[in-house]
């Protein structure tokens, strides 16, 4: 029976990327061993898309009120990498990990699945 999911961001600085994930963003972690953290995630959902491209794969934030959220990150020094948009679907935004990469986030406006 399927108990979780595992999610990999990669990096090109992952040792930086870890210490924002457990310092900025506050995700628990345990010790995989060497140092190797890996991070509680809060409740997730999954969703399939259409596409008529290459399948590929993405990774959201979720939070209930964007513009706090995003205020508190942004008093942590975190840098909002694009701005705040309505897509209908939501508010969407995304923030600037240490390596450079970019992790989107957003304010659902429709039912989610994450607290089933």
């Amino acid at each position: 029976m399927i108990n979780g999911a595992h999610v990999i961001l990669y990096s090109r600085d992952a040792a930086a990327d870890r210490a924002f994930i457990r310092d900025v963003l506050g995700f628990r972690d345990v010790d995989a061993g060497k140092g190797w953290l890996v991070f509680k995630l809060p409740p997730a959902e999954l969703a399939a898309h259409p596409t008529e491209g290459a399948p590929r794969h993405e990774f959201y934030l979720m939070c209930d009120d964007i513009q706090a959220t995003l205020a508190d990150l942004t008093a942590r020094g975190v840098h909002v990498d694009v701005p705040v948009s309505d897509q209908g679907w939501g508010l969407l935004a995304a923030i600037r990990l240490p390596s450079g990469g970019e992790l989107p986030i957003y304010e659902p406006h429709h039912p989610t699945a994450k607290d089933l």
